[in-house]
């Protein structure tokens, strides 16, 4: 049986040992924090706190640690002396550059990150992105574990500050922000916008792939001569110093504390499930999936 070591146990450090143990893989969680046996209660994973013993015969390792650079490469330091050459050290870093944390780490050509949406157990993208120093052989391994877990692992050409879908979510999430600023629509109200509009049809088709076909069969390009055309006004910027009438707003809409948060979370996997399963079922009437990856 393959054997994961998973370094972090928070959120998505959890989600990912489900994921590999549903996936049929000795799953070993490595964490400091004094409650690992009860986070981990129902996960069929091994709580292991000494992380090099953790790290021992592993053939993959997932880190989800804080982001913050000096920690990482604490961490990667460890897992490069307690783990045989050509076992993928990956990262779940949202934010940091691989190149970074691998830094004078002597398996710098098997570290790479590979990103998940929250939360990996449902999400199927993960983004894997190489720093200079990863090799391709890693890289490949990275691509082919992840498709055995049932993922979307896309291939980034180079590394890229935020990498590509949380540069994609902060643009997006500026201008929601500045539309609620500006009191032209309540948050609540902007989610179900999105969730009627873009949010469905992005989850059918891509932004390029919505361009094109909003061309008709001139494609892109007749779409950019007329209605692209009139897109000129000023998008604006969000004011960070009125910042907390967003939150206040967004937390009146949704609620806060614990309650509140697993009833939320609860709707958000629900919907999600039903949205993959039908994408599944009318993509593939045989039952077969779509794992492959896009480069």
């Amino acid at each position: 049986m393959a054997v994961v070591t998973v370094i972090g146990a928070g959120v998505i450090g959890v989600s990912w040992a489900r994921l590999f143990a549903d996936a049929g893989w000795e799953v070993r969680v490595s964490d400091p924090r004094p409650d690992l046996d009860e986070v981990l209660e129902g996960t069929a994973a091994t709580a292991v706190p000494d992380l090099a013993e953790a790290l021992r015969g592993a053939d993959f390792v997932q880190e989800n640690g804080p982001e913050r650079v000096e920690v990482k490469r604490e961490l990667f330091a460890t897992a490069a002396q307690h783990t045989a050459d050509g076992v993928v050290l990956a990262s779940s870093s949202s934010t940091l550059l691989p190149s970074v944390f691998a830094a004078d780490n002597p398996a710098a050509d098997r570290i790479v990150v590979g990103h998940p949406f929250n939360p990996p157990e449902l999400m199927p993208l993960v983004e894997v992105v190489p720093s200079p120093s990863t090799a391709a052989s890693t890289v490949d391994r990275a691509v082919e574990v992840y498709r055995q877990l049932g993922k979307l692992p896309i291939r980034l050409n180079k590394e890229i500050a935020g990498f590509v879908g949380n540069r994609l979510q902060r643009v997006f999430n500026e201008q929601a922000t500045y539309l609620v600023q500006q009191g032209v629509i309540d948050p609540a109200e902007l989610d179900v916008l999105v969730r009627a509009s873009l949010g469905l049809r992005w989850s059918t088709i891509g932004p390029f792939e919505s361009r094109h076909l909003g061309g008709g069969p001139g494609g892109i390009r007749h779409l950019a001569a007329h209605v692209g055309a009139a897109m000129t006004f000023d998008v604006g910027a969000p004011d960070p110093a009125r910042n907390d009438e967003v939150y206040a707003a967004v937390e009146a809409a949704y609620g806060t504390g614990e309650e509140a948060y697993q009833r939320l979370v609860d709707q958000r996997d629900r919907r999600t499930r039903a949205v993959l399963e039908a994408l599944a079922r009318t993509d593939h009437p045989d039952g077969t999936a779509d794992t492959e990856a896009v480069r």
